[in-house]
């Protein structure tokens, strides 16, 4: 089975909604702003413990020296003392328990890498102090690879066991070479675990700020979005009914307030051309049907039976094309509401009625299906597509089933099927698959226009399908009205 690409999983993950997508957009630029101040901040906070463990070691380092220089002196107290100068008390005091070696070689290992800033700043507190050094070396080391705080910490172990302070982390090894002896003084700085607490309070801190914009945020993008919702309601009831109902209230800022306005304005503009165009085509259907009438009387008078047989012939071709004309202008805009109805008998009732004048119809059985319709636009389209099947097919085979939350509703027929290029075109109005207008072999070319419109009507649709034999030629054609159960 292949994997879905990363790409398709993330669209089937994403919100679809406008304000989904807003709010998971800036939740994420949100985040990344966070995570990288989360992230300035934990390296502010590790700059500055560093420098305070360079200062603590600088201190001591000084301290040391001075001691040295007094000693060389016998006993001239000249210089200042470790506990004096501007540091921090804290510093002083945890520099006095730091012990100094002194070797000839350099407190560097293989493989330990120096610290640039911290040297730098090492080297500048003993220019200060007026101690020439050489080289400086500044360096992190693990308790375990320091055989004198490994034996400490055995030691200490040994004694307290568990108890106590937690051990530090690891060393800060920091060492300067003195001129002219070219001996190293090392110290080596403890550096304490970093605090559950401090952790805890940059989490919060973060997670709180978080909150509170995102929060705020949504609050915002639910005010815009909103009346968005409300204009795409009113359009999708729009789309259906084709009626304007009232106004919507324009809110929001004044982009989409404009936009609701111009909305208004198109939506009562096409409601009035709608209502112009039923006025039309009924006073159309009214004038046209009283001369096709008077014209139907007068031609009884007429003496050959031929001729007014095929005058009433075409009398009655002008009045069908009119029936379905109309029908077809009035089903965009049903006037008659749905009524629960047994889809079942409905389908059962119409192939019978071809069935009692003798036409080749068959209906399957099916399953009893009870759902909101209008009995007499699906009745009308369901005609339609069994007169095509027997004019085209000479047989009708209707079915009805329910398959993935839809009812389909299939009429099949052994005609020659119609080419796959003029499938979707047959959908079309005045669109016939006999291209001649000859109407011993079809109507106006209407029939499927009005079923494929009833059954938008009813929120589904309307499938043409050529059937298949096994070598690949056309079996006949297949009709599926597809309404949502």
């Amino acid at each position: 089975m292949a994997r879905p690409s990363l790409r398709a999983l993330s669209s089937r993950l994403a919100p679809r909604s406008l304000q989904g997508q807003l709010l998971l957009a800036v939740a994420l630029a949100l985040l990344a702003a966070q995570a990288i101040s989360t992230a300035l901040l934990w390296r502010a906070q590790s700059d500055r413990r560093e420098a305070t463990l360079v200062h603590t070691a600088a201190i001591r380092l000084v301290g040391a020296n001075r001691e040295s220089e007094r000693a060389g002196r016998d006993g001239d107290d000249h210089g200042p003392r470790l506990g004096s100068g501007p540091h921090p008390p804290e510093l002083l005091r945890a520099a006095r328990h730091l012990r100094i070696e002194l070797s000839a070689q350099t407190p560097l290992r293989a493989g330990e890498r120096r610290s640039a800033d911290a040297e730098a700043e090492l080297r500048e507190i003993m220019i200060n102090q007026g101690i020439a050094v050489g080289d400086v070396i500044v360096t992190h080391r693990a308790l375990e690879a320091d055989p004198r705080m490994a034996r400490r910490m055995a030691a200490r172990a040994a004694v307290i066991g568990h108890r106590g302070p937690p051990p530090p982390d690891h060393l800060l090894i920091a060492g300067i070479q003195l001129q002219p002896t070219g001996n190293w003084m090392v110290v080596r700085v403890p550096v304490p675990r970093v605090e559950r607490a401090l952790i805890a309070t940059i989490l919060g801190q973060t997670l709180l700020l978080y909150g509170l914009l995102v929060g705020v945020i949504a609050f915002i993008v639910g005010r815009i979005t909103r009346p968005l919702k409300a204009l795409t309601r009113r359009l999708e009831r729009f789309a259906e009914t084709r009626q304007a109902d009232g106004q919507l209230e324009p809110e929001g800022p004044d982009d989409i307030r404009h936009l609701i306005l111009a909305q208004n304005a198109m939506e009562g503009r096409i409601a009035t051309l709608l209502d112009e165009k039923d006025v039309m085509l009924g006073a159309i259907g009214h004038d046209l049907k009283t001369p096709l009438a008077a014209l139907r009387v007068r031609i009884e008078s007429v003496e050959d039976e031929t001729e007014r047989a095929k005058m009433a012939g075409t009398i009655e071709d002008i009045t069908r094309s009119l029936d379905d004309i109309l029908s077809l202008a009035r089903v965009g805009r049903p006037t008659d509401p749905r009524e629960i109805a047994d889809l079942s008998a409905l389908v059962a009732q119409v192939a019978e009625e071809y069935e009692d004048m003798g036409e080749p119809v068959t209906l399957a059985p099916g399953e009893r299906l009870v759902m909101p319709l209008r009995a007499t636009w699906l009745r009308r389209a369901l005609r339609n597509l069994i007169g095509n099947a027997l004019r085209y097919g000479t047989v009708a085979r209707v079915s009805l089933l329910r398959e993935g939350g839809q009812a389909l509703i299939r009429v099949e027929d052994d005609g020659p099927g119609i080419p796959e290029a003029d499938l979707p075109r047959m959908l079309e109005p005045f669109t016939r698959g006999e291209p001649s207008r000859n109407s011993l072999t079809g109507g106006a070319g209407l029939g499927l226009t009005l079923a494929r419109a009833i059954a938008e009507q009813h929120g589904g649709k309307l499938v043409l399908v050529n059937r298949l034999n096994p070598d690949s030629s056309v079996a006949g054609l297949t009709a599926t009205i597809a309404l949502p159960v």
